[in-house]
């Protein structure tokens, strides 16, 4: 029975497949060729028209809406982004049908042709959302029947080939908004300041009923931000309040909202959207022009919208109060060190302002810094061994070949502490220390840093100690963050999708970059007297001035920031009141006490003690381990295997005769004697000393007997000729040319004798030239040797040229 049943149905079921076979086939290729069109490739709606770029800073508030490439403000959003309540407040007043239809409503374009052609009322198009989109992206002409066919035939083009979903998204962001206004995401942002997934219902409702008469609803309302409140447009008004009341059928929970209606509408004007941190922004964006493909309409930058106008405000009052003594312009830079974030950039004091070129970026523009460089000669010092931070340098008149610095404010100092001669910016210290660095460089470190656009080695030497080379305030900002990060080079962060740093590439050690910070916070702000900087929390900074007043610098770091701040003229003009603890530094510091007020609880991020590194006691007069007679000690930081060690001698005991009050004749034995120690400074140590007028106890000399009382000192130091050097004489002046030999002494030191090949040529006094002629070109050695025996050799290369 139930296989007569079975057999029954089949023959059923076949009958009925050929009675309506063809319908079937029909339906099939119906369906087939739906699909067809569905999935064949074609155009994203969201590429048909240009769009404009919305830049947010890192807590998601708009700096600025750019206009698109046609001048229309056009921010794409996509349809999950926008408020549901703004999508349902659209389809109800302008398409309640639109789920349903193949993109026109039959009854909505006959309703429109009966009122506008037959009843001569106001003109009514029946359009659907997909027409009306038909007609923004074909710009068409609506206004004839032979228009509204075409709109037709393309809205019905358009539901062929894309969905209901994607049409109702590229509605919404192409819909427009009153004067160049095209979008919800552009208009919930001109007009309401948040973005269209924030919009409260009486604003979604609002734009909800624009888009139908854009130019009447809104020629008094795209201004209403600067009206007062009579003059809002009550039109608009009304019409979103009409559009509540069928909302309430759907809704009728939303009427506890009704008060919300009642209040004026308070559109802001196209005229205040928003034009913040204009040099970032532009960096960003001309950034993101680069980059291949990106199609984004929103950008996240890093910055901080709260640390931006603390910045302005800060660098506005100081241009202010500083016009009298010519200065105009000023650029600052605070950078995050702990994910390398910008979070404050102001390229110059007045972006319109053309005065000063107000629109160039100062933190991009390469300009020469000055003094800001030093601290890195120091770090790479120490971890090549060269010095410590209480190593006593040398500043006194020093000529490096050819290259002969001086201090800036013209004087000589003798001896100090390379801490010292770090906080108070000494020249002659810092081209000493870079003359000593072997691997890398001084140059080779700043083009292992990322500098840019570097001459070559030779076209600095040792000016570029000084500043002869060039950097931008970027660059500074991320060398003084290696400095805070422990010898960690990371690049800086502008856009909040760049990836952030986890590790950077170690171009100092970590004990270095801790010593020279260290060294750093001994630096005394320039607004107080009392030498020590009076917070809880340190600044460590350093400033500098370029050659000829050019530009005035203050770089440095404090909590979780680093701040590079300059001060000058983009026309590279000089003004005496460009030195950078004069102009720079009190901006800088204006900008660091601002800051702290703003947040109370800021600190230093916790970075680890360097392991590898100890504090040793040294003798504070020389900076070298003490002996037995250093009469004052003092600590430093020290670098075991690296750190140079030393044993001082510059103080040392003689041995004086009771009875004449001089050095004792060896030997001492029966003789009446005692211990006195003295200072032993060398010469040119010596001389400074005279020159400033500080007083010195010159060890005593007993002219009877060689090296009377006296203990071992230091040998000679030849100065001249430099070593490596090749001296090139004119073969038609051979016999004029003569080459200086001069070299530094002890404090016993009284005669240098000097020898070439083992023949001797003259003597002179420490520090004093001997001018030898040499006879042919060729190789030679030069021996020195003072009146005590000690000596000092160089090697010396003659050449002759036409």
């Amino acid at each position: 029975m139930k296989a007569v049943l079975a057999n029954s149905a089949v023959k059923a079921l076949t009958r009925w497949i050929l009675r309506w076979q063809n319908w079937l086939v029909g339906a099939v290729l119906i369906a087939a060729v739906l699909a067809g069109l569905r999935l064949w490739p074609h155009q994203r709606l969201r590429t048909w028209l240009p769009s404009s770029t919305a830049v947010y800073d890192a807590k998601g508030r708009l700096l600025r809406l750019t206009l698109a490439s046609d001048d229309r403000y056009r921010l794409w959003v996509p349809l999950k982004d926008i408020s549901p309540q703004l999508v349902q407040g659209v389809l109800l007043h302008e398409d309640r049908w639109y789920r349903w239809h193949a993109g026109f409503n039959p009854y909505g374009l006959a309703r429109g042709a009966w009122v506008t052609y037959v009843r001569h009322g106001n003109p009514q198009g029946g359009s659907t959302v997909t027409m009306q989109l038909a007609r923004l992206l074909w710009r068409l002409n609506t206004r004839s029947p032979l228009g509204k066919l075409r709109q037709l035939g393309r809205a019905v083009q358009l539901e062929l080939f894309y969905s209901k979903d994607e049409i109702l998204e590229a509605y919404l962001n192409y819909a427009p908004y009153g004067r160049n206004v095209e979008g919800v995401g552009a208009a919930s942002l001109a007009y309401f300041d948040r973005p269209p997934a924030a919009l409260t219902l009486p604003e979604a409702l609002t734009l909800a009923v624009v888009p139908q008469d854009p130019t009447r609803r809104l020629r008094a309302g795209g201004e209403a931000a600067d009206a007062a409140p009579d003059v809002i447009n009550r039109h608009l008004a009304d019409s979103r309040n009409r559009l509540y009341a069928r909302w309430l059928q759907q809704h009728p929970a939303d009427a506890a909202l009704k008060p919300l209606f009642a209040l004026p509408l308070n559109l802001r004007s196209l005229s205040r959207l928003p034009f913040e941190a204009p040099h970032a922004v532009e960096q960003l964006l001309n950034a993101r022009r680069l980059e291949a493909g990106n199609t984004d309409s929103r950008v996240a930058s890093t910055l901080d919208l709260d640390l931006q106008h603390d910045l302005e405000r800060q660098v506005a009052r100081y241009i202010e109060r500083n016009q009298s003594r010519g200065v105009r312009n000023a650029a600052a830079i605070l950078v995050d060190t702990r994910d390398m974030a910008i979070k404050a950039m102001i390229g110059s004091a007045g972006y319109g302002d053309a005065a000063i070129h107000g629109q160039v970026n100062g933190t991009q523009a390469k300009r020469s810094p000055g003094s800001t460089l030093k601290p890195f000669i120091y770090a790479l010092g120490f971890d090549q061994g060269v010095l410590h931070p209480q190593t006593v340098l040398r500043d006194v008149p020093t000529s490096f070949g050819p290259y002969t610095p001086e201090n800036f404010d013209g004087h000589f100092l003798g001896p100090v502490t390379a801490t010292e001669a770090l906080v108070r910016s000494r020249n002659i210290p810092a081209v000493w220390v870079a003359s000593q660095l072997h691997g890398p460089s001084f140059y080779q470190f700043l083009r292992e840093a990322g500098i840019g656009r570097l001459a070559s080695e030779k076209h600095y030497g040792l000016a570029l100690v000084l500043g002869g080379g060039e950097v931008t305030m970027q660059e500074l900002a991320g060398l003084y963050a290696m400095l805070a990060n422990r010898g960690e080079l990371k690049p800086l962060r502008l856009a909040a999708n760049d990836p952030l740093p986890k590790q950077g590439t170690r171009l100092l050690s970590e004990e270095a970059s801790f010593m020279v910070m260290d060294m750093l916070r001994q630096n005394p702000r320039p607004d107080e007297t009392t030498g020590a900087q009076p917070y809880r929390l340190p600044v460590y900074w350093k400033t500098g001035t370029s050659w000829g007043f050019r530009d005035a610098w203050t770089a440095g770091s404090f909590g979780p920031y680093v701040l590079v701040v300059w001060v000058g003229n983009f026309d590279g003009s000089s003004n005496p009141a460009f030195v950078g603890v004069e102009a720079a530094a009190p901006l800088f510091f204006q900008i660091v006490d601002a800051l702290r007020a703003e947040q109370p609880g800021m600190a230093e991020p916790i970075r680890r003690m360097p392991a590898n590194l100890k504090r040793v006691s040294i003798c504070l007069a020389s900076g070298e381990l003490p002996n037995q007679w250093c009469p004052q000690k003092g600590t430093t930081w020290f670098i075991p295997g690296k750190s140079p060690i030393r044993v001082s001698q510059v103080h040392r005991p003689v041995v004086i005769d009771d009875a004449t009050g001089k050095p004792a004749c060896p030997p001492y034995d029966g003789k009446r004697t005692h211990l006195e120690v003295y200072e032993f400074w060398p010469s040119e140590l010596q001389q400074v000393f005279i020159q400033a007028g500080i007083p010195r106890r010159t060890p005593p000399r007993n002219e009877a007997c060689v090296n009377g009382g006296e203990a071992v000192g230091e040998p000679p130091r030849i100065t001249s000729p430099l070593r490596g050097s090749i001296y090139a004489l004119r073969l038609k002046r051979s016999d004029e040319s003569r080459i200086a030999f001069s070299a530094n002494g002890d404090a016993a030191t009284r005669t240098l004798y000097w020898f070439v090949n083992d023949a001797y040529v003259g003597s002179s006094a420490p520090g004093q030239p001997l001018f030898w002629q040499p006879p042919a070109a060729g190789n030679y050695d030069v021996r020195v040797v003072d009146d005590r025996g000690m000596s000092d050799t160089r090697p010396l290369g003659v050449s002759l040229v036409e």
